[in-house]
């Protein structure tokens, strides 16, 4: 009975989603808006008398407040949401302003494609409950269009996005006639970011992470996509001296995908340098991959690395690593360690390898050996002896200790 009143009610399916959200509104007897599944608006309805400050920002912004959204997923309320299609009821939220609200989330499948909020002033009786439930229904259509139309246009905009990260646009007027065509303006300090899974990507999860990015709200996003295991970011800063906002940024990131999906695989966030010109975006994208390919070969050393600008010796690293294998270069002091610890079934390779990792710190070194800072003074002078090697040297330390990164990512080769 219920559902043919309300089936009645919206029959007229061409309406707009403006009218519809007046109708809803109506039959509800409260205001409503109408949002996509990242909480931008997509439509509300009329509303006459007081409101709370959270519908008028709301709208005022096209999308909901960040604080706001923080807010409902520690109630549980967005949770639940996400969880099913049942209406979730959700008591004042006076700390953000927000007034009770009932909510119901819009699927198609197993997809969340947006929501209907109603700014309640009364309990809801079951019959508004039902009828809620049945608006959902018709959102449903109107979202899928949304959406299909967003995908049309979305294919366009991936190809320039990858037209970009490949260096594939030749033409900067060629450039300039898609950027006003996708609405894109490059105007300030360009980096690209990019989170690896560790397994790949299934639409729960390219959901969730987009969920994210478009609420964080700590860093400019101007183009985005994903390939394989990998999301990939194009970033936009005001200036040069951005780089802890970055870094903030992947640490955020990458934290609150653990929180929302608990069994989700490991995931790595590295950027690239950061440019003004549109036309360096490749190497940026390079950069970056370079970045998490460091952090794989040396996950001890490049831990807490995620900024190219940041790797040190780690970026010259893989050039002098393959000009070693082109000009067969050898160390001696490398060779006579490993034959001495091979002969003798010592540990000295890896003794001078920590020692030199710790910036020739003998106390921070002996911690991580486990041993006793006589010990290793002991092993540092045998080392001193058999390799000919002198500890004082910063020249023959680096050297060292370049080829000794080079020889682990010689194994890795194998």
């Amino acid at each position: 009975m219920i559902q043919d009143k309300a089936n009645r009610f919206f029959t007229d399916h061409s309406a707009s989603i403006d009218i519809l959200a007046d109708r809803i509104s109506e039959k509800l007897e409260c205001p409503i808006t109408i949002e996509d599944a990242n909480h931008r608006i997509i439509a509300y309805s009329r509303h006459e008398g007081e409101v709370d400050p959270v519908r008028i920002a709301t709208i005022m912004r096209r999308r909901v407040p960040e604080q706001v959204i923080n807010s409902l997923w520690k109630v549980g309320a967005i949770p639940k949401l996400f969880e099913s299609g049942e209406p979730v009821v959700i008591p004042k939220i006076e700390n953000v302003g927000l007034g009770e609200r009932v909510a119901i989330s819009v699927w198609k499948n197993k997809e969340v494609l947006g929501f209907i909020w109603a700014h309640a002033t009364t309990t809801f009786s079951s019959e508004k409950m039902d009828i809620l439930k049945e608006s959902a229904k018709v959102v449903k259509q109107v979202l899928m269009k949304h959406q299909k139309n967003q995908r049309e246009n979305d294919e366009n905009y991936q190809e320039f996005f990858w037209k970009l990260l490949t260096g594939h646009i030749t033409k900067w007027k060629d450039m300039e006639k898609e950027c006003r065509h996708f609405d894109l303006n490059f105007d300030g300090v360009l980096a690209v970011i990019v989170f690896e899974f560790q397994d790949k990507l299934d639409p729960s999860i390219e959901s969730q992470a987009n969920y994210l990015i478009d609420n964080i709200q700590k860093i400019p996003v101007l183009c985005r996509t994903f390939e394989s295991n990998q999301l990939i970011l194009l970033t936009k800063l005001p200036t040069m001296d951005q780089q802890k906002q970055i870094d903030s940024f992947i640490s955020h990131f990458t934290n609150k995908m653990g929180e929302r999906l608990q069994s989700m695989s490991h995931v790595t966030g590295a950027v690239g340098g950061l440019y003004t010109k549109p036309s360096d975006i490749h190497q940026s994208f390079q950069e970056a991959l370079y970045v998490l390919q460091m952090k794989q070969l040396f996950p001890h050393e490049c831990e807490k690395m995620v900024s190219y600008d940041h790797l040190g010796v780690f970026q010259f690293i893989q050039t002098l690593y393959e000009n070693k294998k082109k000009h067969h270069d050898r160390n001696l002091i490398l060779e006579k360690l490993t034959q001495y610890d091979e002969q003798h079934r010592t540990n000295l390779l890896k003794t001078i390898e920590v020692f030199l990792q710790c910036d020739s710190n003998v106390n921070d070194a002996a911690k991580i050996l486990h041993i006793h800072i006589n010990t290793l003074s002991y092993r540092l002078k045998r080392i001193s002896e058999i390799a000919d090697f002198n500890l004082k040297d910063p020249n023959q330390k680096m050297n060292l200790y370049l080829h000794l990164l080079m020889s682990r990512m010689e194994l890795s080769d194998l």
